[in-house]
This record gives structure tokens, sequence and C-alpha cells, in this order.
């Protein structure tokens, strides 16, 4: 005779809580307290209790997935440490809960079609956007709620978590005037990213500051080739260069590189900051002096604040902008 299947009611009684009250533990969505989650999770695994998902999103009307987007190359995404922890720091976030997430990676070369067409209620309940470019609003889409990692800058919305990256700018700068640096140039990265330009902000600023005149600065993709073809074209530009800011840890690689190979000696001849204190900031020979980008913190910020979103109803005038202040990580680069 075949056996009755255990049904959240059963689990819900045998905890003695109420069948949303029951729910809410199972899934991690809404608010209750640690000793009813244990409680219910530990009665439903008593009893046997599986979830029926597909009944679930039914009755709810959910799909209960969130996506993860990243317009940039496959390969950018494979090699930056900044979005490896941001992707590593959303998957730990949803974890515990009762959502899907889709990690979806939106190549300059095919639009946003694909995207779009994914970002529909019956597909996704929200998403995360992180390293979003100007002229890529496309991939937003008002039927679903879209928290933004980093200020999108065109896109009018309050639903995002940043670095205050003026700050970042003016911090990294500030230290290369510290060491005596007078010939500062600006390693910065895509043109059309609002974190960029308030880099690069900090730095004019910083420089003005000082009564020090604006270096060169050079546009690039965050890469480390980026990096290399940056510094070359400023030390053609500017052979006394005593000062790099690199927006980001592998564009200051990539500068180092090329220091190395006209024969300056990084922390000496030339000091370098960059941006990320990420793990690659330690293997940099001289070790690079970095600004914290915390994406660990910054991923944490943002899965909290799309679930709040899902979960606990709230309209986007509800929830304001989180942002993290950085800090100067100091090593022998600078």
């Amino acid at each position: 005779m075949e056996s009755k299947r255990v049904t959240l009611d059963d689990v819900a009684k045998a905890a003695g809580v109420s069948r949303a009250t029951a729910s809410r533990a199972l899934t991690g969505a809404g608010s209750s307290s640690a000793e009813v989650r244990l409680r219910v999770s530990q009665v439903a695994a008593a009893l046997g209790f599986t979830p029926n998902h597909a009944a679930r999103a039914l009755a709810s009307n959910r799909a209960h997935a969130v996506a993860l987007m990243i317009p940039e190359p496959n390969t950018l995404v494979l090699n930056d440490q900044f979005l490896g922890g941001i992707i590593n720091g959303v998957s730990e976030a949803f974890l515990d809960t009762d959502y899907q997430l889709i990690l979806v990676i939106v190549r300059p070369d095919e639009g946003s079609g694909k995207a779009w067409r994914l970002l529909q209620p019956s597909y996704v309940d929200g998403a995360i956007v992180v390293s979003h470019h100007h002229g890529s609003r496309a991939i937003g889409n008002e039927s679903v709620p879209m928290v933004y990692v980093g200020r999108p800058g065109e896109v009018d919305t309050t639903l995002y978590v940043d670095v205050d990256n003026v700050c970042s700018g003016r911090l990294a700068t500030e230290r290369l005037l510290e060491r005596g640096a007078r010939r500062i140039a600006c390693v910065a990265g895509p043109e059309d990213m609002t974190p960029v330009a308030d880099r690069l902000w900090g730095w004019h600023e910083a420089l003005r500051n000082a009564g020090v005149p604006l270096g060169h600065f050079a546009h690039v993709p965050f890469t480390l080739t980026g990096g290399i073809d940056a510094m070359r074209r400023l030390l053609d530009q500017d052979s006394g260069i005593d000062g790099v800011f690199a927006q980001s840890d592998l564009l200051a690689t990539g500068a180092i590189e090329v220091l190395h190979e006209r024969h300056q000696v990084v922390g000496k001849d030339v000091f370098v900051v960059g941006v990320d204190d990420s793990e690659l900031a330690r293997t940099t020979t001289p070790h690079l002096t970095s600004v914290t980008n915390p994406s660990s913190e910054l991923a944490a910020r943002a899965s909290r604040m799309l679930l709040r979103m899902l979960e606990d109803g709230l309209e986007p005038a509800d929830v304001a902008p989180e942002i993290v202040a950085p800090e100067l990580v100091l090593r022998e680069s600078a």
C-alpha cells in the first residue's frame, strides 16, 4: 500500500505553528525566529517532507528564480576577481533561500534581446545587475525588481549598492601625492561606466586641491591587456610620470608590467595605487597599494535589497541606495 505523502499542513501541525509560518521557516522567506526555523526543519526532516516546488510556484504565481546579469565579455567575467567575488557572494546569499540563481552573461556583441526575454515574471522574480554600462538600459525591465551593483547612472532608480567611488579616486591620488608624486596619470576603465567617471572625478579633485596640474589619463577595458596598453600610451605621452592611479587591480598589474619593461622601479621611481584590494594586489611585484571595493559585501547588500523587495513587498520608493565607504590598504607600491 502506497504511503500518504507528507504535506506542509502535516509539518505545521506537528511543529505547532501555522501553515504560513511553516512555509516561511522552510523557504527562508519573510521573518521567523531561528528557534522556529530549526523546529520546523527538524519536524520536516523527521516526517520526510519534500516540498513540491512546481505546485508552490503555481500557487504563488512566482518563478522562484532570480537572475544575476553581467553585461561583459565572457573572458572578462572569468578573469576579473571583482566580478568573481560578486558571483560567489550572490550565490552564497541565495543558497539558503527558495530562489534558484541564474547567471546571465550579456556579451556586447549579442545585444540585450535574450536578456529582455528572460526578465519576465514567468522566468524570474527579480534580478541583480553588475558592471552596468551606459546605453545598456534595455536589460532593465519594470515588470521585475532590478537591483544594481554600482550606481547605474542614466537609470532613474534608488535600487543600487555602491562604493563611494569619488572617495576611492581621491584616497588613491592623495596617497600618491603624499609619496611625493606630482605627475600623476590615471589608467581608467571604460568611459561608459559611472564608477569610472566617479573615480576619475576623485583623482581630478585631489590634484586640484593640491594645486597639482591634471595628468594624462586613458580609458581602456578592465583587463590586463587594457592596463598594459594604457600605460604604454601614457608613458609615450609623458616619460616623467611618477605616480599612477589605476582604477582596478587588474589594470594596475598591467601598468606595473610596463613600468618594469621601461626599467622603472615601482615604489621608488613611480608609485602605483589600484582599486579592489583583491588577491591580485598581494601577488604583484612589489605588492600593490589598493583601495577597497568589497565585492562580497556589495553582493550581500544587493541580495538583501532584492530579497526585501520580493518578500516584504517593498516599493522602489521605500528603498534607499546603500553606499559603502572605501579604505586605503598600504603596500610596497606606494
